[in-house]
């Protein structure tokens, strides 16, 4: 089942999620493409396909938590609460900035204990920058990050970067490769 997923995501995220055009970046630079993965995985299919692949990929790691870095993680971590599988997990969104009101919590979502294992996720990574600020955060809430996972790695240095930050392991649904092997800059 979890090849069919794949299939399902790969499908959805070329029909909705793949920009061709010039755009910078989060990181600064430029691109020829950029992916959109939020166009697909906010839609039922590929929501439920990303849910499906990242609660399975929780099971096998022994996280109870899933979450990163909101706006990239917020509708990855929804998916793996919304699957068959997804039962026993929790899901938590990190913050880019402390509020300056309500209970100012750098981690949204239910209480998790100190040792919580969890799974980081992120939509698309390119540096890693982002994905890497989740883990330190996480860290220092106390939570224990078992694995990062991201639904396209664009094969940019973050999958390094990421480890090098959470000195867990890093794993990708898809690559760019797997998405748009056509390519101009490959």
């Amino acid at each position: 089942m979890a090849t069919d997923a794949r299939e399902v995501l790969l499908e959805e995220l070329r029909a909705h999620a793949l920009v061709i055009g010039e755009v910078t970046l989060a990181s600064g630079r430029t691109a020829s493409y950029y992916v959109d993965a939020k166009r697909a995985l906010l839609r039922p299919r590929a929501f439920r396909a990303a849910g499906e692949l990242v609660a399975a990929s929780a099971a096998e790691l022994g996280a109870t938590a899933v979450g990163g870095m909101s706006i990239g993680a917020d509708p990855i971590a929804c998916a793996a609460l919304a699957v068959p599988g997804g039962d026993g997990l929790a899901a938590f969104f990190v913050r880019k900035q402390l509020k300056d009101h309500g209970l100012q919590r750098w981690l949204e979502g239910p209480d998790l204990e100190a040792g919580t294992p969890c799974l980081v996720v992120e939509d698309v990574v390119t540096t890693g920058g982002s994905t890497a600020r989740a883990i330190e955060r996480i860290k220092s809430e106390g939570l224990e990050v078992r694995g990062t996972l991201c639904v396209v790695d664009r094969l940019a240095g973050g999958s390094e970067a990421i480890e090098a930050a959470g000195g867990a392991p890093f794993s990708a649904l898809l690559t760019i490769d797997d998405l748009y092997p056509d390519r101009p800059d490959r």
